[in-house]
């Protein structure tokens, strides 16, 4: 028996975590599983065709909204060329209406929840060849037969030191984000969240945590991402695991999902000695409206997240990446607004700028009405407004969001920015003409190259500066050099040239990938002090990364 488990990821950078799981769970059993990943900017023939060629007796899709309405397409056009593959779902997207689900997919088969138990005792009946009859039983499991859809039960969580370890020896993850759980579940019940429906917070044996995190580290891995909903809701598993991660020193970088307020002084502490870029961090603050939070079942106050990722960017060594949600129960423009400026205030490295989805099977969703809220029906069911907020004002924050995420979350437009960004009141009044801006020339209808998004940023600039073009210019030049290649520099950033003798001289004892330019004024010294200097200076760009100013007038 061949069966073939299917992740869709929603980039190819991506790995799923899931179908790994299956299989390692099952890896002992008489029958062969191979794991096939794509992603949904695959076309779909090129995926039914990759499928069909496996000669599979039965394929498993891991269900998400970002990949269902793929998924429900490749299974009917699969089933339609041979009627015997049987077909099951799991996932997210599948657990919380899996009536609704099968009636609709050609599909034979939905395992809900937790996966690994049910799979195996799915395998184990069809390996018996015994017909389906002998499947109705297995909690967990929904089948299809005929017009009927027949359910085993709910199945009790399972102990996860039965998990065995998803990776192999033999995987090659370069290019690739490695995930990992440490826990399951959460002992928090926001509303708008699928984690609240699941009670109580399970861990794995902490030193088996640290024998597998060590498998990352010695294979190099860039990027592991613990899946893990709140990881420092338990203090002592996550001190064990920071400390365990810094003393073993390699170059993996290791995120994690955290509630900064929980942070004590003695995890700061530990996480004060981590080397610069081991840990990234992602909070999510959603609004800095205490109410809101409130209306979410979040019993937090902005005020004391604020301190503790104030605490942690002191150290300058993790990466902060800090979460927003638009359209939450309660919260109006104007509050929002107020949340975005608020966070912006604390510069963490990212900000998301995200839209409330009412998720199937979470609390959110079934409050809908008494907070008047509408949303997509399709995945991923995104909220189109609420009695707060309209879906005008939706459709500018999604201007705001993609400025956000295409300009600061870039992190090559920093100084260029906060040059920008004095010209208006707050923040998100930036952001909101940027948009705006961005509209009126049609840029969203189009894809742009990089080098035109710095273009745009000129032409913007244009706009709003009525002088100190010129030093914006600069600042933007420098800028475009400090992170691209430097043998092409476009018209529009208007190059400045060095006559030839005093080039020559400066490039003495600079290797050949050092770049020299030639700029109108001091710019280290504006972007350090905010002083114009406007004598000529020159700038070298060592391909280390470093850069040394040079008064032209020494020459």
């Amino acid at each position: 028996m061949k069966v073939v488990l299917v992740g869709i990821n929603s980039q190819y950078f991506h790995s799923n975590l899931a179908i790994r799981y299956l299989k390692a769970f099952n890896k002992d059993l008489n029958c062969e599983i191979i794991l096939k990943e794509f992603t949904i900017n695959d076309r779909k023939d090129n995926i039914v065709k990759e499928l069909y060629k496996e000669e599979a007796d039965i394929i498993g899709f891991s269900t998400y909204i970002w990949n269902v309405t793929l998924i429900k397409e490749i299974s009917e056009i699969l089933k339609i060329i041979n009627g015997n593959i049987e077909i099951f779902y799991g996932g997210p997207e599948v657990s919380y209406s899996p009536m609704d689900i099968l009636k609709e997919f050609s599909g034979d088969y939905i395992i809900e929840g937790e996966g690994e138990e049910t799979f195996r005792e799915f395998l184990i009946e069809k390996l018996k060849s015994n017909g389906k009859e002998n499947l109705f039983d297995i909690k967990g499991l929904y089948v299809k037969e005929e017009e009927e859809i027949i359910y085993g039960g709910r199945r009790p969580l399972m102990d996860m030191e039965k998990l065995i370890f998803p990776y192999e020896e033999d995987e090659d993850l370069r290019n690739k984000i490695a995930y990992y759980e440490g826990s399951r579940g959460c002992p928090f019940m926001c509303s708008y969240c699928l984690s609240s429906t699941t009670h109580g917070v399970r861990f794995l044996n902490i030193d088996r945590v640290k024998k597998e995190l060590k498998y990352f580290i010695d294979k190099d891995v860039s990027l592991v991402k613990f899946v893990d909903r709140t990881f420092n809701c338990n203090h002592k598993f996550a001190k064990e695991i920071w400390s365990y991660l810094i003393e073993c020193g390699g170059n993996t970088t290791f995120h994690f999902e955290i509630s900064a307020d929980l942070l004590t002084k003695e995890e700061i502490e530990i996480l004060s000695k981590a080397p610069k870029d081991k840990f990234q961090f992602e909070v999510g603050v959603q609004t800095t409206n205490n109410e809101v939070l409130r209306n979410i079942n979040r019993f937090v106050n902005y005020e004391n997240i604020k301190e503790k990722v104030d605490e942690i960017k002191k150290y300058k060594n993790i990466k902060q990446h800090l979460d927003l949600i638009a359209g939450l129960p309660g919260e109006d423009l104007e509050s929002f607004v107020k949340s975005f400026n608020d966070v912006y205030a604390i510069e963490p490295e990212e900000i998301q700028l995200g839209f409330l989805k009412l998720l199937k099977g979470s609390k959110m969703r079934e409050e809908s009405e008494k907070w008047g809220m509408k949303s997509s029906p399709y995945p991923p069911y995104e909220i189109l407004y609420n009695n707060k907020i309209s879906y005008k004002n939706i459709l500018l924050l999604k201007k705001v969001e993609e400025m956000v995420d295409k300009y600061y979350n870039a992190g090559k437009f920093d100084i260029s920015i906060k040059f920008l960004i004095k010209y208006f009141d707050t923040p998100f009044e930036f952001y909101k003409a940027l948009g705006e801006f961005y509209d009126e020339k049609g840029y969203f209808k189009r894809n742009i190259s990089n080098t035109d998004y710095y273009k745009v940023l000129l032409d913007f600039s244009l706009q709003i500066i009525k002088k100190d073009v010129d030093i914006f210019l600069n600042l933007l030049k420098h800028e475009y050099l400090l992170y691209n290649k430097k043998k092409w520099i476009p018209d529009f950033l208007d190059r400045i040239y060095l006559d030839k003798k005093v080039e020559k001289d400066l490039k003495k004892g600079l290797a050949k990938q050092d770049h020299i330019e030639l700029y109108n004024y001091d710019v280290l010294r504006f972007i350090q002090e905010d002083i114009i200097d406007m004598e000529k200076n020159v700038l070298i760009y060592y391909q280390n990364g470093k850069v040394k100013s040079i008064p032209l007038i020494n020459y």
